[in-house]
């Protein structure tokens, strides 16, 4: 895999994280890490096999992820992992604007809050639960105030069960092929070529891993992120058309 000047610099990182672990009897954690970031755990894991590492975004939907090195066999005792949930809600929910993740993401950022301290942010309605590294919680508390033109209070969500439940939405839908350009040209309603350039543009990932092989054919139980434009499963082959159309089953999460 290519790397850049920054994800070098971010490897490198990573493994005296992993070194400082080991050799300290501690643990220790990364910022939140996007699916390309992650894979580098899974190089330095192949690379020195007595690193252990754990990966988690505060829950089973998140995408982003704090890299833990240490494991409570070895160390004798456990820590968790140092992130909070937030919610974001409209001080007067009827008066709020439409708000998306790029909305929530954008006044987090002019907070001058670093990209790596924030997790996966999950939009309900016109609120918004924030995954974040601890140490920043309370600072998000205290200052963030307004979601584009909508004045917002935040707070601490304990339970888990109040989180929404991203229930995915089965589909089916007409392919000239499984191919993933293809189908994900079909799914998101762009051209192939619009399709072609998220994959230049490293926006695609298979199972967590990110792909430049546009011509991937699917397999059944694939999951598929493209950044900026959502999630889907590829369930299964349905059937062909009189015209030759394949008829497939996706499942797909906004």
């Amino acid at each position: 895999m290519y790397m850049d000047k920054e994800t070098v610099v971010l490897k490198k990182r990573l493994l005296d994280l992993a070194n400082q672990s080991y050799k300290n009897n501690m643990y220790t954690f990364s910022g939140f890490l996007s699916l390309h970031e992650q894979q580098l755990i899974e190089e330095i894991c192949r690379e020195n096999p007595y690193i252990c590492v754990k990966l988690y975004g505060g829950n089973t939907d998140c995408e982003r992820m704090i890299a833990r090195f240490g494991n409570p066999e070895e160390l004798g005792y456990q820590e968790e992992f140092p992130i909070c949930c937030i919610k974001i809600e409209p001080l007067i929910e009827k008066f709020a604007d439409t708000l998306t993740h790029r909305d929530f993401l954008g006044a987090v950022m002019n907070l001058g809050i670093e990209r790596n301290t924030i997790g996966d942010i999950f939009v309900q309605g016109k609120s918004a639960f924030l995954f974040c590294h601890s140490k920043i919680a309370e600072y998000l508390l205290d200052e963030l105030d307004k979601v584009k033109h909508t004045h917002v209070r935040c707070h601490f969500i304990e339970c888990i069960d109040e989180l929404p439940v991203s229930e995915p939405v089965s589909k089916e839908v007409l392919v000239s092929s499984c191919r993933l350009d293809c189908v994900i040209a079909k799914i998101y309603s762009i051209s192939r070529a619009g399709s072609l350039e998220l994959f230049r543009s490293g926006k695609v990932f298979v199972n967590g891993k990110l792909t430049e092989n546009n011509s991937y054919t699917l397999k059944e139980k694939d999951s598929v992120t493209v950044r900026g434009f959502g999630r889907f499963k590829f369930v299964s082959e349905c059937s062909r058309t009189k015209k030759d159309k394949l008829r497939i089953l996706i499942e797909v999460n906004k």
